[in-house]
């Protein structure tokens, strides 16, 4: 039997960001997953799960299991929680060299594969096609096999702007994929991705020091849970004026308190001093992306909240 007519490593599609979607009858709409991207390489019984950087993701996800066949399909990984939303998180916990832990977790809090594109079907490569006859024949193959029992999920799509804005008020967001476009591995063609961006006021706990002497180069935010004032992310991207204006602006609201953070697997080693602020600054702050109750990425300052009763900062926000 002649070999796939593609292979491993093939980089993926990407999508440009954009603020706003792109309208009109030549796009469809997807939803943006909080989840691993992963091509999907099946011959025969045979199957190989490469990551958007080309490294095999096999080994950590033995519950995807794929029909038998010959045949190449991009799509998304995600781990859901009880809500049936990506916990991200989760599924960072499946990525362990731990063959017992990869066992356990695949029971515990198992994968599903999310397709949205088919790249190769049998001898041939679907690559020059446009989108609308590749996502055709990738319904067609998922119809036609044993696709019923899988880990397999098709994508959802949405044919305007307007169905597609559910997924900009409560997901990630959404990708937008020209109709005509070829598939072009490693290029950010064809495809646009506009983040959910979500605003709230949060409190300022501390700030932690720059790269150069003598400046701020995050600002760590705090939301009350009740009583209980927790930290919830950081705020980073402040102009250099800033990063040197704060430092004398910070003296006289310091709690007197200071030390350095424990390093987890997200600073990789990266110096976390932080200085403790009594509780009585809130900024808002414009940031696209919670797990696990914090602000996974960095947020970005918007304004300053002399206006706003620090006690009004809750982390109901969060929920939203």
């Amino acid at each position: 039997m002649s070999p796939l007519p593609l292979s491993p490593p093939l980089k993926p599609q990407l999508a440009l960001s954009r603020k706003e979607l792109p309208s009109g009858e030549g796009y469809a709409y997807e939803v943006k997953l909080d989840g691993f991207r992963c091509l999907a390489f099946v011959d025969g019984e045979e199957v190989f799960l490469q990551s958007r950087n080309g490294r095999p993701l096999g080994r950590y996800f033995p519950e995807l299991a794929f029909p038998a066949g010959r045949y190449v399909l991009d799509g998304e990984i995600v781990v859901r929680g009880k809500d049936g939303h990506e916990d991200f998180d989760a599924l960072g916990q499946r990525i362990h060299p731990a063959a017992s832990r990869i066992e356990r977790l695949s029971c515990e809090t198992p994968a599903v594969y999310v397709v949205f594109d088919l790249l190769a079907n049998e001898d041939r490569s679907l690559l020059d096609l446009p989108f609308s006859k590749r996502r055709a024949a990738l319904e067609s193959l998922l119809a036609g096999r044993d696709f019923a029992d899988a880990p397999v999920e098709l994508m959802e799509t949405a044919e305007t702007t307007e169905g597609a804005q559910r997924w900009l008020e409560g997901a990630e967001g959404v990708i937008a994929k020209e109709l005509s476009a070829p598939y072009l591995p490693g290029e950010r063609k064809g495809m646009v991705k506009v983040k959910r961006v979500r605003t709230i006021d949060a409190v300022l706990v501390g700030w932690r020091p720059g790269k150069q002497e003598g400046t701020v180069g995050a600002l760590i935010l705090g939301l009350y849970d009740g009583p209980e004032l927790r930290v919830v992310g950081h705020c980073s991207g402040l102009s250099a004026t800033e990063k040197q204006r704060l430092v004398g602006f910070f003296a006289e609201y310091e709690s007197g308190e200071r030390g350095s953070a424990d390093p987890s697997r997200w600073s990789a080693g990266k110096e976390l001093e932080w200085v403790g602020l009594r509780p009585e600054l809130v900024i808002e702050i414009d940031f696209d992306h919670v797990s696990a109750g914090r602000i996974r990425h960095g947020a970005k300052l918007r304004r300053w909240r002399e206006d706003k009763d620090p006690l009004q900062c809750t982390y109901d926000q969060l929920r939203q």
